[in-house]
């Protein structure tokens, strides 16, 4: 069972984000605060969880977290700022848009850019030992699935449904046959080397 949170009284909100590692898409980042009575055996990393189980529990977090937000950051800023730090800045966006100001603030990974005055910590597998940490990881990925899923219909041919971005053979061969698109992120290196 994962710990609730890090500090006990205080209001505390977890953060996470998803497809760092993808050729195309934005960046997501979701922030959660849950109420201090919240349990859920399923609760994990969303990476370990099947598709199903993380749709069932993102509607338990949307109807039973104080407050949650999702923010993509797209793709010209990720060219623009780097991925690190369009990832900080969903994260960043995700907890300003909280109706619940936060008193400290969990962070899935080791690196992070100060929010105000708020203090945080930085904790690496973080949604794998910490349920805040875990239901914003759930919330990212199922929002960024799902807006995937949105472009694969735009762009069918590489197969952003099955691959939701992420450098897959598929995917890359697709890139090679068809060219990049405006989802794609130019500054990653979209093809693999010959």
């Amino acid at each position: 069972m994962l710990a609730l949170k890090i500090n006990t009284g205080l209001i505390e909100c977890g953060t996470d984000e998803a497809g760092r590692g993808c050729l195309a898409g934005p960046v997501t980042a979701a922030a959660v605060i849950l109420p201090e009575d919240f349990s859920h055996p399923w609760l994990n990393d969303s990476k370990q969880l099947s598709a199903k189980k993380r749709a069932h529990l993102r509607q338990i977090i949307i109807e039973e977290s104080v407050s949650y937000a999702v923010a993509h950051v797209m793709m010209k800023d990720i060219d623009r700022l780097n991925i690190l730090n369009a990832s900080i800045k969903a994260m960043h966006q995700a907890i300003k848009a909280l109706s619940e100001r936060p008193e400290f603030i969990a962070v899935d990974g080791n690196r992070f850019k100060p929010f105000g005055s708020i203090p945080h910590l930085c904790v690496v597998k973080g949604d794998a030992k910490y349920q805040h940490i875990a239901a914003a990881s759930i919330l990212a990925k199922t929002t960024r699935d799902a807006y995937m899923q949105q472009l694969d219909l735009l762009h069918p041919e590489y197969g952003w449904r099955q691959n939701q971005g992420y450098p897959t053979k598929a995917h890359r061969a697709a890139i090679a046959a068809f060219g990049a698109t405006t989802y794609h992120r130019m500054s990653f290196r979209l093809l693999a080397d010959e």
